[in-house]
C-alpha cells in the first residue's frame, strides 16, 4: 500500500459529506463503488455522479449482486473494493457477500445509508429502519464506522483504510445517515491512510523455524489463502526443501501446479500422514487439523498474519506473526545455514501425481473432461471462479492453476449462489484477461439478474452453466444416505440460451468437452459482451472421496 501521503482535494475546499467520503476513499485507492441506488444514499449518488472522472459506479439489479462484485474484484486484485447499498433490506440483501468477504479475509468496504439522524433507535417506523443496524453491522464485519457530520467523513474513511490495512484483511462497513450526506463542510486536505507499518519479524522464532525445517526429513508445506502474495517466497522454499506444498480452495496458485511439488489435498493427505515437519502458511489447516489428524510425531510452524490463528486449534511448535511474503524472505536468508542437503523429489511427486490424476479420471470422467477443456482455452493469467457445484467441488482438485488470484473460491461459508456475480467483479477489475464463471443451474440462478449488469456495462465475463436440472449434491445426498427419499431438490430452469440472448449476450449450448473448448474460443474473441454457455449434463459422479478423507495420524 502507498506510503506517503498526497493531497486528493485543496485546502478548505467545501464539500457534503458524500463528496468527502467518496475523495477519501479514492485517496487510498479505491476508484470504483457497485451497488444499488436509493433515497437514503442520493446525496451519495450525487456526488458519485459530480466525481465521475475518478471515480466508475457500476450499478447493479440487486444489493446482493453488487456487494458480491466488490468482493469478486476485491479477490482478483487483493485490494479494496466498495459498494453501496440503503439501510435494512439494502444492507440485509448484501450480507451474505459481506460473510462471505469475512471468510476469505476480502478487503470489502460497504457504503451503507441510514435513516434520518434523529429518528435512528426511535422506533417510529421510518422507511427501511432497522432495529439497531450498527449493532448487526459490528457483527458481519472486522471493522465498522458511523458518520456523524461531514468534516469528520475524510478522517473516519481514512482510519477505516487504515484498520483494514492492518493485521488480517476483512471487510468493513461506513454507516452514513441520509440527511448527513448532503450536508456541507469545509475540508481539510485530503490525505491518503496512514498505513501501518508491519509488524517487525521476530527473528528468534525465524531461526528456530529454519532449524526445525533444516533437519526435517520429510517436511511439508500447506498454503492458504493468506500466501497468495508470496508466490516466489512459497516456491523458493519448496524447492530449497524439497517439501510439497499442499492447496486447497484459497490456496490454489501460490505454487505452479505444473511444479511437482505441486499437490492437492487427496494426495496431500498422504503425505501429511508421513511428514515430520509441516508448515502452514497463511491457512487455517482446517481439513488437516478436523480430518487428518495430529500426533506428537508432527512438528507444527505457522506464518499467519493474525497472532491468534498459530494456536486457535493445535498449539505451533513455531509462531511467526505478519507479513508471510516478509517472513518467508529472512526465512529463506537463514534456513541456508541449517538446511539438509536433500535429494530431488521432482520424479517420485510426479509419478504420485500421475497415479492420482489416473483415480481421479476413473472416478470423475465427465468433471474432469470439461475441466480439461476450460483449461486448454484458459490462458494461464486467466481467472476461473468456482461455484457450489459438481464442477466446482472437483475443480478444487482436478483444476491445474498456474498462478496466484487466479482461482476465486468463497472458502469456507462455499455460499451457494456467489459465482456469478463474483466473478463479474472479478471481470471488471481484471479486463485484461478471460475469466470463467462455472455454475450449476441452481447456483447460477441466485444471480443470473446480473446478466443485465453485464451488458449495461459491457462486461465480457464468460459464464458456463453445467445444467442438470436439480440441486445435484442434494439430490445426491438424499439418495444415498435418506432412502432415496427426494424432496426439494429438483428445478424447473429457462432456455438458459434463450434467457441470455434475451438481455443481448451471446450465448449457446455444448454437449462435450469438445464443444465447449470450441465455443470458449469465440467468447474469449469477445471482449466487449457477456456470453453464456449452457452445458447439458445428467447426474455427474462424486467427487467427495478426493475431499473428505479419513485421519491418517492421531
Amino acid at each position: 500500500m502507498p506510503s506517503k501521503k498526497k493531497p486528493a482535494a485543496a485546502a478548505s475546499t467545501t464539500m457534503t459529506t458524500a463528496q468527502a467520503t467518496i475523495a477519501a476513499l479514492k485517496a487510498g485507492g479505491i476508484d470504483t463503488v457497485y451497488g444499488v441506488p436509493g433515497v437514503h444514499n442520493d446525496h451519495l449518488f450525487d456526488a458519485l455522479a459530480k466525481a465521475s472522472d475518478t471515480t466508475r459506479t457500476i450499478h447493479a439489479r440487486h444489493e446482493q449482486g453488487g456487494a458480491y462484485m466488490a468482493l469478486g474484484a476485491a479477490m482478483a486484485t487483493g485490494k479494496p473494493q466498495a459498494y453501496a447499498a440503503v439501510p435494512g433490506p439494502g444492507l440485509l440483501n448484501s450480507s451474505a457477500a459481506l460473510l462471505t468477504a469475512y471468510g476469505t479475509n476480502s478487503p470489502v468496504v460497504g457504503l451503507i445509508g441510514h435513516i434520518p439522524q434523529p429518528m435512528i433507535g426511535r422506533g417510529i417506523g421510518w422507511l427501511h429502519e432497522i432495529r439497531d443496524q450498527f449493532g448487526i453491522i459490528q457483527r458481519l464485519v472486522d471493522h465498522a464506522a458511523q458518520i456523524k457530520g461531514p468534516a469528520e467523513a475524510p478522517r473516519i474513511v481514512a482510519d477505516l483504510l487504515r484498520k483494514m490495512g492492518t493485521g488480517r484483511p476483512g471487510p468493513a462497513v461506513l454507516e452514513c445517515p441520509m440527511d448527513i450526506w448532503g450536508k456541507s463542510a469545509a475540508m481539510p486536505p485530503i490525505l491518503a491512510p496512514d498505513w501501518a507499518a508491519p509488524p517487525p519479524v521476530d527473528e528468534d522464532a525465524v531461526l528456530a523455524a529454519a532449524k526445525r525445517l533444516g533437519a526435517a526429513k520429510a517436511p511439508l508445506i500447506y498454503v492458504g489463502g493468506g500466501a497468495q502474495g508470496a508466490s516466489p517466497e512459497v516456491t523458493r522454499l519448496a524447492h530449497m526443501l524439497q517439501a510439497p506444498v499442499i492447496s486447497f480452495r484459497r490456496g490454489r496458485g501460490v505454487l505452479d501446479a505444473r511444479d511437482p511439488l505441486s499437490v492437492n489435498t487427496a494426495l496431500g493427505r498422504e503425505l501429511w500422514g508421513e511428514a515430520d515437519v509441516v508448515i502452514g502458511i497463511g491457512t487455517h489447516l482446517f481439513y488437516p487439523f478436523q480430518q487428518w489428524g495430529v500426533d506428537k510425531d508432527l512438528a507444527i510452524l505457522r506464518i499467519d498474519i493474525d497472532a491468534e490463528e498459530p494456536d486457535r486449534v493445535h498449539k505451533s511448535a513455531v509462531a511467526m506473526v505478519g507479513d508471510s511474503a516478509t517472513i518467508l524472505r529472512r526465512l529463506l536468508d537463514v534456513l541456508p545455514a541449517h538446511n539438509a542437503k536433500r535429494a530431488s523429489r521432482s520424479e517420485a511427486m510426479s509419478e504420485r501425481k500421475a497415479k492420482l490424476q489416473a483415480r481421479v479420471a476413473k472416478q470423475i470422467p465427465p468433471q474432469l473432461g470439461f475441466l480439461e477443456a476450460i483449461r486448454a482455452e484458459l490462458p494461464e493469467d486467466g481467472l476461473l471462479v468456482e461455484e457450489i457445484t459438481q464442477m466446482g467441488f472437483a475443480a478444487r482438485v482436478a483444476f491445474p492453476v498456474y498462478k496466484p488470484r487466479t482461482y476465486l473460491s468463497p472458502g469456507y461459508q462455499d455460499n451457494l449462489g456467489w459465482g456469478f456475480a463474483t466473478a463479474l467483479g472479478a471481470q471488471h477489475a481484471r479486463p485484461d484477461v478471460p475469466v470463467v464463471s462455472i455454475n450449476g443451474d441452481g447456483g447460477f440462478m441466485f444471480t443470473a439478474n446480473e446478466m443485465a449488469t453485464a451488458i449495461r456495462h459491457r462486461i465480457p465475463l464468460t459464464a458456463i452453466v453445467f445444467n442438470d436440472g436439480a440441486f445435484g449434491n442434494v439430490r445426491r445426498i438424499q439418495e444415498e444416505m435418506f432412502g432415496n427419499r427426494v424432496i426439494a431438490s429438483d428445478l424447473a430452469n429457462p432456455d438458459f440460451v434463450k434467457f441470455a440472448e434475451s438481455f443481448g449476450a451471446a450465448a449457446e449450448r455444448a454437449k462435450d468437452p469438445k464443444a465447449l473448448r470450441a465455443a470458449l474460443k469465440r467468447a474469449f474473441a469477445r471482449r466487449d459482451t457477456p456470453t453464456l454457455i449452457e452445458v447439458p449434463v445428467g447426474p455427474l459422479p462424486s467427487p467427495w472421496d478426493f475431499i473428505h478423507m479419513p485421519k491418517v495420524r492421531g
